[in-house]
């Protein structure tokens, strides 16, 4: 298990497995109620590298992406927003 990870916001949990020997693939699970499936929905929040202790954001569910660092992720997804100057400034507000 990952220490200090987010907490899964309400109504979410985290589930990590096995990608590679030394990479945890980490995913989120929408507890929600759904009308289309009877199993929770689930989708890639991205990778952990066990012995550098890295976070990768995703590519796709089986595709490592780029390091990010762990306190620009969010408890949704380890995708990076790629903001234009102004939009980061609108958003710093």
């Amino acid at each position: 298990m990952i220490d200090n990870f987010h907490q899964p916001p309400e109504g979410y949990s985290y589930e990590f497995q096995q990608y590679k020997r030394s990479v945890l693939s980490v995913w989120i699970i929408n507890h929600g109620k759904f009308s289309y499936t009877d199993q929770p929905p689930r989708s890639i929040w991205g990778f952990y590298h066990t012995k550098k202790r890295e976070y990768y954001a995703p590519i796709n569910s089986k595709k490592v992406g780029e390091r990010v660092n762990f306190q620009y992720t969010t408890p949704y997804s380890a995708m990076q927003l790629n903001l234009n100057p102004l939009e980061k400034c609108l958003m710093s507000l």
